[in-house]
Formats: structure tokens, C-alpha cells, sequence
């Protein structure tokens, strides 16, 4: 089964195809020709994974997912969220993102935040959101050199550790992405 995954991002494309079984081919972006930058105007990270998943499956007639992802943080009502990619700019600089996290919240108590992904699969003529949220907190500083976006600042409840700090197998088990990856994989594999 060949299905393309709208995603630019090679960190992305990296954890998914590590997550999804031989009979499942990833196609990226890139290898279809796709070379655009999908305009992400959604106010939710269901929207956008919407967006981009009908996006392509317009313009190629293929079966397509995206994904969006947003980490939410209690005590900035919500925030980065739907803006995480460029919420500090739109060069979209993710240690810039994660100092202006860190400056916002220095005299914060109430640490907690939440990852989320949506997916959205378009596949015979039918569209399927699936979703992945762990619960964490914020640190005080970033640890850690594995991951992308916020993983050195982000630690999963009860587990000592930020998300940079773990091997992709580690991160994958049990993330945001992993989470909404699996509800995929096993939607896919009933259509077998």
C-alpha cells in the first residue's frame, strides 16, 4: 500500500516511517514532486492537517495523510497550540520558539502542557482524524540533544525526562505523534 505523507519535515517523515509496517510505503512529498509550501490558515491543528491532507489529495488524487501538532501549555491559555511551529516568527527557528516558552513562562508555577496531533488520512474517498495527546510539563531549561521543535523542554508525566533525552524507539512508544501513528497503522491494516 503506497501513501503519501504531506510533510516536508524530514524529523516527521523519520519517526513515522520507523513506526509503520513493511506492507505500508511512506511517500514523501519530495518524491512526488511536490515542492510547495502548504498554507497552513487553519485556527485549529484538526484544521490543519485537513488542509494539507485535502491539499494533495486534490491536486495528486492519492492517498494522502498530514498531521499537525501543537504543544499546549495551561498556564498560556493554550499556547503556542495551533501557532507552535512559528511562534516566535515565521522562520519558524524552533530554539527561538523554545526560549520565548521559557521567557514566558520563568515565574510560572503550574508547569503542565499537553502535546497534541491530529491526522487526517484521505483515503477511498473518505476522510479519518485520528489523535495523540500526552501530558507533561515544561522545564525550566532545555536537556537534551535528540528530537526537534520543543522535545528538550517538554517532559512526559512521570517519566524524569524530556523528549530529547530519549531514543526515537523511546519517544515513539509513547508521544503525542506515536499515539495518533498507531490509531493509523491499525486503521490501515484493516483495510488489508
Amino acid at each position: 500500500m503506497k501513501i503519501i505523507f504531506a510533510s516536508n519535515n524530514t524529523n516527521k517523515v523519520k519517526e513515522i516511517q520507523n513506526q509503520v509496517p513493511s506492507f505500508i510505503q511512506v511517500i514523501t512529498l519530495d518524491e512526488i514532486g511536490c515542492t510547495e509550501d502548504i498554507e497552513e490558515t487553519g485556527t485549529t491543528i484538526e484544521e490543519n492537517a485537513i488542509i494539507k491532507a485535502n491539499y494533495i489529495t486534490q491536486k495528486y488524487g492519492m492517498p494522502c495523510f498530514a498531521d499537525d501538532t501543537g504543544l499546549e501549555i495551561e498556564a498560556l491559555n493554550g499556547e503556542p497550540g495551533v501557532y507552535s511551529a512559528r511562534y516566535a516568527g515565521e522562520d519558524k527557528n524552533a530554539d527561538k520558539n523554545m526560549d520565548l516558552v521559557l521567557k514566558k513562562m520563568q515565574n510560572e508555577s503550574n508547569r503542565k502542557a499537553q502535546f497534541k496531533t491530529v491526522i487526517a488520512l484521505n483515503i477511498n474517498n473518505e476522510q479519518h482524524l485520528f489523535t495523540g495527546i500526552v501530558e507533561g510539563e515544561i522545564r525550566k531549561e532545555k536537556t537534551g540533544t535528540n528530537g526537534f521543535g520543543y522535545d528538550p523542554i517538554f517532559e512526559p508525566e512521570q517519566l524524569g525526562k524530556t523528549f530529547a533525552e530519549m531514543t526515537l524507539d523511546e519517544k515513539n512508544t509513547l508521544s503525542h505523534r506515536g499515539r495518533a501513528v498507531n490509531q493509523l497503522v491499525n486503521f490501515l491494516k484493516n483495510l488489508k
